[in-house]
């Protein structure tokens, strides 16, 4: 098959939906995961009515089943696997009705086991299983959707516009997020895959409400950007519209 496969995990709405209309080409096979399978078939309909070549799989990020399936799918159907996108996240805290506000001191321990499960442990254990497909295209890219919530230096700097925007559980989990991308980046460094954070932006959807100042139309374009990076583009880096942040 000649066409780049790309998987973008929580792909029905929000980002992912649109990461995949950015991923729009005659040469890419777009497929999403959706754990509602009415709303991927839903979404896949729209996509191809924009000219996507796009398909559906049933996938709940949060579980190892999905995971193993996911895999058997794209290694039968395609023999590899040339994109992933771990876009599926959750947030808890400072964005409209995602979780009570909470401090490091006082987070519930259940919301931080929540949020880490889906936003890191999952798609670490995601990405995982399906690097031997990855390993098997001739440019492979991996893209870990992060946010700026997630540095450390801007986190640390009184002067950043994002000092006061803390919100423990969903901030260390994107952090956390960051440094697989740097490690795993580096395992990968003598091979065609590369492997970089995307802070899309804060964007108008479900998670980053109307108060936020970017519309969904934008918010996909650096998770495309990343997937679609030439040979001679950057590994382990950290980005925002082609711009690098600082870690």
């Amino acid at each position: 098959m000649s066409q780049k496969v790309a998987f973008i995990t929580g792909g029905n709405r929000g980002l992912g939906f649109q990461t995949a209309l950015d991923l729009k080409s005659p040469d890419t096979k777009v497929v999403i995961g959706s754990r509602d399978q009415k709303q991927g078939e839903e979404a896949v309909a729209k996509l191809r009515a924009a000219g996507v070549d796009a398909d559906v799989l049933k996938f709940d990020i949060t579980n190892s089943g999905d995971h193993q399936a996911a895999y058997d799918y794209f290694n039968s159907k395609y023999g590899r696997l040339d994109i992933l996108i771990n876009n599926a996240g959750l947030a808890a805290g400072k964005f409209p009705g995602t979780g009570p506000e909470h401090s490091a001191s006082d987070v519930p321990l259940d919301i931080l086991d929540k949020v880490f499960a889906t936003n890191f442990f999952a798609p670490v254990a995601l990405t995982k299983k399906l690097l031997p497909l990855i390993k098997k295209s001739p440019a492979g890219r991996i893209v870990n959707l992060s946010s700026i919530l997630g540095s450390l230096t801007l986190q640390a700097d009184p002067n950043s516009p994002i000092y006061k925007a803390k919100s423990f559980a969903y901030d260390a989990s994107k952090t956390a997020l960051n440094a697989f991308t740097v490690h795993l980046a580096y395992e990968l460094r003598d091979t065609k895959v590369k492997v970089n954070s995307a802070h899309p932006g804060w964007v108008k959807t479900d998670m980053g409400g109307d108060q936020a100042p970017m519309e969904l139309s934008e918010g996909g374009k650096t998770s495309a950007e990343l997937a679609t990076l030439p040979d001679t583009g950057p590994t382990g880096g950290y980005f925002h519209l082609g711009k690098p942040l600082p870690w």
